[in-house]
């Protein structure tokens, strides 16, 4: 007869079937998003870098877990009481240790912070203005308008906008592999600007003008939405984006520059002042 395998090594072997029997149930588009710690498929120039970070941040957290835990179980397995009068040795304080515990988080936050500012520096870098298609984008109660500011363009030669409605879901058209600049503005209240498969979201904010700049590069249709809560209605604050070629995004606008959709929908302005609040009757202003 074999020889039977010791406990630990069936253990191992046990989670590591079970760990194939549950990746073979999986469609391919599901572990590749498993790879991607849950992200959706990137679909601008800037996606990669978040992308990175975030995969960056959870190995580094995996590490840092799969060591304490194990650690941990050592510990407990190492220096565990053996008989009822064995007590493990007891020691007041371990310098090499505690300077350990204190250094290392020092450590991480130092290398996830570098890596953090580095890409928040190639995400918010701005296309050269000449080459760039802007979207003035508007936040309202509860809804989006988009303003294709593309009176340069010869193809199209005016600013049209789509409005959208908490009945109707706007569509918002970008060109494949042109840098497209959105400057978010409110009509209302604090909202955010979000497409998942961007990687990236903005708060809209009254009175403040927010930009960004992306490269779409891959071609498809996507989910955008308000990332802040609000108000009532904020869940209907949906709209759907879609990548296309250059030729069919010019034939989209021309196509609102026909239905009469030309011109500029602004936001009100609203004052960068808190406006004074009178005195109570008998209170010092």
């Amino acid at each position: 007869m074999g020889r039977l395998l010791h406990p630990k090594k069936l253990l191992l072997v046990a989670a590591a079937g079970i760990g194939a029997f549950s990746l073979a149930g999986c469609s391919a588009e599901t572990v590749a998003q498993w790879g991607r710690f849950g992200l959706p498929e990137a679909a601008t120039d800037r996606a990669p870098m978040i992308g990175g970070l975030w995969t960056g941040a959870w190995i580094a957290a995996l590490v840092v877990g799969v060591f304490v835990w194990g650690l941990m179980a050592w510990v407990a397995i190492r220096y565990r009481k053996k008989s009822a009068d064995h007590l493990p040795e007891q020691k007041q304080y371990n310098l090499p240790l505690e300077l350990l515990y204190t250094l290392v988080p020092f450590l991480i936050i130092g290398v996830l912070f570098f890596y953090t500012i580095q890409t928040q520096n190639g995400v918010q870098a701005k296309a050269p203005q000449e080459s760039v298609h802007t979207v003035n984008v508007i936040g309202q109660k509860w809804s989006w308008t988009f303003n294709y500011m593309e009176a340069d363009n010869p193809a199209v030669g005016a600013v049209v906008h789509k409005v959208g409605t908490i009945d109707k879901i706007p569509d918002l058209y970008l060109p494949v592999n042109k840098p497209v600049r959105f400057n978010l503005y409110s009509a209302d209240v604090i909202h955010s600007f979000w497409v998942p498969a961007f990687y990236y979201k903005l708060d809209v904010i009254p009175g403040r003008t927010n930009s960004f700049d992306v490269t779409p590069d891959k071609l498809g249709t996507y989910s955008g939405k308000c990332a802040e809560l609000c108000g009532t209605y904020h869940a209907a604050m949906l709209f759907t984006v879609h990548v296309v070629t250059e030729e069919e995004y010019n034939a989209y606008l021309n196509t609102l520059k026909a239905a009469g959709d030309t011109g500029e929908i602004k936001a009100p302005t609203y004052p960068n002042t808190v406006p004074s609040v009178p005195a109570a009757e008998g209170e010092q202003k």
